[in-house]
């Protein structure tokens, strides 16, 4: 399966927008969606996996979905399933090679991030992956998609 990635406007079948009803409805064919509520994070949070890959759904505003976020499956976790951004492999290409041509701030840091296109990266892990001379994680771990403004507080 993939799940392309369409910057400012979703991931896979998650809109920005949608309800919680209407988010729910889109990741339940993957299994049953976890929803918690995160005063300190987020209003709510639809949790799930999708063929190993983690799938968050953040709703921040009152009943609507703001971010979605998917996670690399694991160390030793594989999965058929790819995250594609312009048909490019996210968790399985290198971080510096899928950031080539994106205009990324702190595109050196653990959390590079591409305003106004919305998307934000991670490189955190505690796992024994691959790194570069630097020590941070050669791939990816996870990629959020936001609306358009999402990354303003950052610049």
């Amino acid at each position: 399966m993939d799940l392309p990635l369409e910057p400012p406007h979703g991931a896979g079948p998650v809109r920005l927008g949608m309800t919680l009803v209407e988010a729910l409805a889109a990741v339940s064919p993957w299994g049953e969606p976890r929803v918690r509520t995160r005063p300190n994070r987020a209003l709510v949070t639809v949790s799930v996996r999708c063929d190993a890959v983690g799938v968050e759904v953040l709703l921040e505003e009152e009943d609507t979905v703001t971010a979605v976020e998917l996670w690399w499956p694991g160390e030793g976790r594989t999965t058929s399933t790819r995250v594609l951004l312009d048909g490019t492999d996210v968790f399985r290409t290198p971080a510096d090679e899928l950031l080539r041509g994106l205009a990324a701030h702190d595109a050196d840091g653990e959390e590079p991030f591409v305003p106004r296109l919305s998307l934000g990266f991670t490189r955190r892990t505690s796992q024994e992956v691959p790194r570069t001379g630097s020590g941070l994680p050669v791939r990816f771990t996870s990629v959020l998609v936001g609306g358009p403004d999402y990354y303003d507080h950052r610049l």
